[in-house]
């Protein structure tokens, strides 16, 4: 049970005054709909009020509190044009401009020949000074009740300042005294304010300084989220330890065949990984482990082997793919692989309908699929294996983790193998994967080429156009890689299938087009053609940005590069320089680059190291984008600059290992604080999991 005290905090945010159900709704797509939400939704900026210049004075552009008298209304004949209130002081003549004015209520507010107090933004409009709709007026007796230095808070339509910061007011009214939940000497140590103090200090920000992360009030709150984060996953861990699995030990004859079969050595770091992997399965405890590597670095030779030791040991194994592109891919690639081992590997994705479906269940109930591949198709109520001992997910991330669950479900203690291609920043894997051991695959394979990284404007189109055409001639694999489908009203993007059309007027037939709207037939066939058949340029969206492996595609052009992230620009250049031919990829972009542009680029051109990438990604995207949280099952930070508080992370960490092995219950007084924190961030889970072991 949640602590009474907190409960006026997770009330809906409609039970605060003056808060109905139309703005409810707001407030929920703008923070969400509890009252603690606007606790946690904090300020970006300030708005200083203190400065109030003369009417002649005050500078265009600039926030600024004028004295002035009401002279004239001039309302608009037509309800569209603005509503007009001139106003002087002995220096000039201010208008106030209103749009969509009802009623007599400007005429109430400011009746001719008051003296009235107007702040907002100063503009200039046809050579005379204006105003449109002030923030404030007020009569000068009622200057007090003008905070001079106001927070700035995101909005979303429909919602003013005004009205977010009488809910936040609100809301800090129904914030209680809690006990503390941190270490009292760290507390004293980093000059830290109790909770209370701390959450009323960054919604009343005096300087520009308090809106850092490094403010002593916004870092304690930081450290108070990533302690519920970092206590969390200590509970899951100790929890998953506690769970009986079972001990996969094989001789490795399996292993071996297909390891014979390979046309390449594993690299070192491939043997590091598996060994870990086989490690963990021999125990007799359940496997939970994240196997990252760059693009290219061999996550599925180190799966399969883990996966040959599971069916030689008498068990079934998965492997779970968020794309029906990928899975058919994975399915090639392990079928490829295992072709001398007798292993029978089968795949299921939403396309296998009929009677391919209902042979595909009966094979693997009876035992007689030994490794399934496929996508969420694999986790349906329907599936059952006869013994599922091994399920491997790849790229975790676009999975939450109750589908990491609902597939470990489906057999009795099974071991858990997630992989990501996207290499996960240090940070991120402390407060996202926390509770999964890790292997990460640092080394290529030897005989990988070298692919060189260009950033080019636009204005060449026509020289990369030639490059392609002497590219061709030498019969080159293509990929043009576009950021939208079709041409969009709102958006200069260049689409896949207006820059498919261009270039196909020019190279005919050896232009293909492929895109996630494409039926999945249809992408086969076209994918088919640009690995062995007629295609050889291949116009594509970033549904090839993951798992495609065209071992012969030399070239890549990225159009509008300046609109990718860092990360996913580095996967897509992934596709390319598989083989041991040297590759090339051109980032071709639209001036004028923002700062952020410009070093995302240039951190491409230096570096072909994911983990290198992945941390300037987190750097310049911060976290939410790098996972793409909203997908990841990893519950998002609302408080944590993960790039400023990433020294936290580890101070966090040790200290929720202590409480708990001092007291693994969180039964003391200290403990029953921290139930309250991680009631507090909404992590009921790991108290129900205190609570049921």
């Amino acid at each position: 049970m949640r602590p009474a005290i907190l409960n006026p905090l997770f009330a809906e945010v409609t039970d605060l005054k003056g808060v109905g159900p139309r703005l409810g709704k707001l407030f929920q797509k703008l923070c969400g709909p509890h009252v603690v939400d606007l606790l946690w939704h904090l300020p970006v900026d300030l708005v200083d009020r203190s400065f109030r210049p003369k009417v002649a004075e005050a500078p265009e552009g600039h926030i600024a509190t004028l004295t002035v008298t009401v002279e004239q209304h001039q309302k608009p004949h037509n309800p569209r044009q603005p509503y007009r209130v001139r106003c002087r002081d002995a220096s000039g003549v201010l208008f106030l401009v209103f749009f969509h004015v009802k009623g007599d209520w400007l005429e109430r507010q400011l009746p001719v020949g008051a003296s009235r107090i107007v702040s907002g933004k100063v503009e200039r409009f046809n050579n005379q000074t204006q105003m449109t709709h002030p923030d404030y007026i007020l009569d000068p007796a009622g200057l007090d009740s003008m905070k001079l230095i106001e927070p700035v808070y995101r909005l979303t339509a429909g919602l003013t300042l005004r009205i977010v910061h009488k809910a936040i007011e609100a809301a800090l009214a129904r914030a209680p005294q809690l006990d503390e939940w941190s270490d009292a000497e760290l507390v004293k140590r980093r000059g830290w304010p109790a909770w209370r103090t701390a959450i009323a200090a960054v919604h009343a920000p005096a300087q520009p300084e308090d809106l850092l992360p490094t403010n002593p009030a916004r870092e304690r709150l930081a450290y108070d989220e990533l302690l519920a984060n970092q206590l969390t996953i200590a509970v899951l861990r100790a929890r998953s330890r506690k769970r009986t699995g079972r001990s996969i030990v094989a001789k490795g004859d399996l292993r071996q065949r297909v390891e014979r079969a390979l046309p390449f050595a594993l690299t070192g770091a491939q043997r590091r990984a598996f060994g870990e992997i086989a490690a963990d399965m021999a125990q007799p405890l359940r496997m939970n482990r994240l196997l990252q590597g760059d693009v290219g670095s061999g996550k599925t030779v180190v799966a399969l082997l883990a996966m040959c030791d599971a069916v030689e040991a008498g068990g079934q194994a998965a492997l779970m793919a968020p794309t029906e592109i990928l899975a058919r891919q994975h399915f090639a690639t392990l079928t490829a692989l295992a072709k001398d081992s007798d292993i029978a590997i089968a795949l299921l994705t939403g396309r296998e309908k009929g009677r391919a479906r209902t042979e595909f269940l009966e094979r693997l109930a009876a035992g007689e699929i030994q490794i399934a591949v496929g996508t969420h198709a694999l986790f349906q109520d329907e599936i059952a294996f006869k013994d599922l001992a091994l399920a491997v997910i790849d790229e975790q991330h676009r999975f939450g983790v109750e589908q990491r669950l609902q597939l470990a479900a489906k057999g009795h203690a099974v071991d858990i193998l997630v992989m990501t291609a996207t290499p996960i920043p240090r940070t991120l894997e402390m407060t996202a994967y926390g509770d999964l051991d890790s292997s990460r695959l640092d080394e290529k394979p030897a005989n990988r080429a070298k692919t060189t990284t260009s950033a080019v404007p636009v204005e060449r189109l026509d020289e990369i156009i030639a490059a392609i055409r002497r590219a061709l001639a030498k019969r080159a694999k293509i990929y043009w890689i576009c950021p939208l489908i079709e041409e969009s009203e709102d958006s200069d993007l260049q689409a896949a299938e207006a820059r498919f059309s261009e270039l196909f007027q020019i190279f005919g037939n050896r232009v293909g087009l492929i895109h996630g709207r494409m039926k999945g037939p249809e992408r086969d066939r076209t994918m088919a053609a640009f690995a062995s058949g007629g295609i050889d340029l291949l116009v594509a969206t970033t549904v090839i940005e993951v798992g495609v492996d065209v071992t012969d595609a030399t070239i890549m052009v990225i159009e509008h590069a300046e609109r990718f992230g860092l990360a996913q620009l580095h996967q897509l250049r992934g596709r390319i320089g598989r083989g041991d031919q040297p590759a090339a990829c051109l980032l071709l972009y639209a001036s004028p680059l923002s700062e952020t542009a410009k070093q995302r680029l240039s951190i491409l051109r230096e570096s072909d190291d994911g983990f290198r990438i992945a941390e300037e990604d987190l750097r310049l995207r911060g976290a939410g984008e790098v996972l793409g949280t909203r997908q990841s099952g990893f519950a998002e930070f609302r408080l944590v600059d993960l790039a400023a508080h990433a020294d936290l992370i580890p101070v966090a960490r040790e200290e929720a290992r202590l409480v708990l092995a001092r007291d693994a219950e969180l039964e003391s007084p200290r403990g029953a604080a921290l139930r309250t924190l991680l009631y507090l961030f909404a992590r009921d889970a790991a108290v129900r999991y205190l609570r049921t072991g």
